[in-house]
């Protein structure tokens, strides 16, 4: 374990020393995007089904949406099980660059933007949705390491439940897609 958290403080000095604070304000509006799109994007789409009674579209916002959701669950019951510091909590050469309050681990921004991009990709299936979510995903997680706010555990965490969740829940839902789709929402 002490390995980890070496590996862990190493890596985020690396990040923090090295970080140009001419590009603090781009990585506090990456980081401020997370939920506003991860959530946002598929309620907007939901509420446009819902509008143009599209039930193909209704059943797609909802895939994405709810991956999004329980990915966030998932990650804000460990952040209060484990109950871990954040890295400028600890570490005096760290300043809190963006907001921050609750235990550290697993990142919650990093978790909602992996799970909304991927659960995106399983949806849609198109590269150039996928693969520009993708790259806001990792840079949502490398703004929460940027920023003071996270270590790099916490973002490596975050990413694998994003990822697990949307693989899981879309992967479930394709399964038995008949009884879903006989539902009406």
């Amino acid at each position: 374990m002490q390995n980890i958290q070496d590996l862990d403080i190493r890596i985020l000095k690396v990040i923090y020393e090295n970080r140009n604070p001419l590009f603090d304000s781009f990585f506090i509006f990456i980081t401020n995007t997370a939920a506003v799109i991860a959530f946002g994007i598929p309620v907007i789409l939901l509420i446009t089904a819902i509008i143009k009674k599209n039930n193909v579209l209704r059943r797609e916002a909802l895939m994405i949406l709810l991956s999004v959701a329980i990915s966030a669950i998932v990650a804000n019951l460990l952040k209060y099980a484990v109950d871990l510091p954040r890295p400028y909590e600890i570490y005096p050469f760290i300043v809190k660059l963006s907001s921050g309050g609750s235990p550290s681990f697993p990142s919650g921004h990093t978790a909602d933007a992996f799970a909304f991009a991927v659960a995106l990709g399983l949806v849609y299936r198109k590269w150039y949705l996928y693969v520009p979510c993708l790259v806001w995903a990792a840079l949502v997680g490398y703004s929460r390491m940027n920023l003071g706010v996270h270590f790099p555990s916490d973002v490596l965490a975050g990413a694998i439940i994003g990822i697990v969740s949307a693989i899981v829940y879309i992967g479930l839902i394709k399964r038995n897609l008949r009884q879903i789709t006989a539902v009406k929402v």
